[in-house]
């Protein structure tokens, strides 16, 4: 019940970082995203994905906070077209989808109170014989998860590049 709640404070904080006209209002939701996604993968058993998804929040902020402070203050306003409404109606579309699939996906979540490492048991179990690895952490990061952990890793170094290109000094046109 937690993570649908969380779900729903996810997609008001979207549709306000989207609707609002005040971009320093939108960073803040986004940010308030950011921050709920974190404590749904902490709360389905993810520490590993949180960790990731509060480093990158962070540098993104950064980043977008940098961008407001420095932008020129330029509202341009316009009537409905029909480039809009299609955008707006597939966007629309997709939300329905995403939250009927999300719906069917925590009805798989297991109740309370029951395991919820059925694979990681198998993990541990069948680890040593098919991998040869004495430490079986290291065998599931990088031989079951391996795929896992290197888009993690892709994930944190392209922030950490994009972070470094728009707050750096050296080299900017006008500076």
């Amino acid at each position: 019940m937690i993570i649908l709640g969380l779900l729903v404070f996810m997609i008001v904080g979207s549709i306000i970082a989207i609707e609002t006209r005040d971009l320093l209002s939108s960073v803040i939701a986004v940010g308030a995203v950011g921050l709920g996604l974190a404590v749904v993968f902490l709360l389905v058993g993810a520490p590993d994905l949180a960790i990731v998804q509060v480093v990158v929040e962070g540098l993104a902020l950064a980043m977008l906070l940098r961008l407001v402070v420095v932008r020129e203050d330029v509202t341009i306003t316009h009537g409905y077209t029909i480039e809009g409404v299609f955008a707006a109606a597939c966007g629309l579309i997709f939300a329905g989808v995403f939250i009927v699939i999300a719906a069917i996906a925590f009805r798989e979540i297991p109740p309370f109170g029951q395991p919820q490492m059925r694979i990681g048991q198998e993990l541990i179990r069948r680890g040593f014989v098919e991998t040869h690895a004495p430490n079986i952490v290291t065998d599931i990061i990088l031989d079951y998860r391996g795929y896992d952990t290197l888009g993690e890793a892709t994930i944190i170094f392209t922030a950490i590049l994009g972070a470094l290109a728009i707050l750096r000094r050296k080299g900017k046109v006008g500076t």
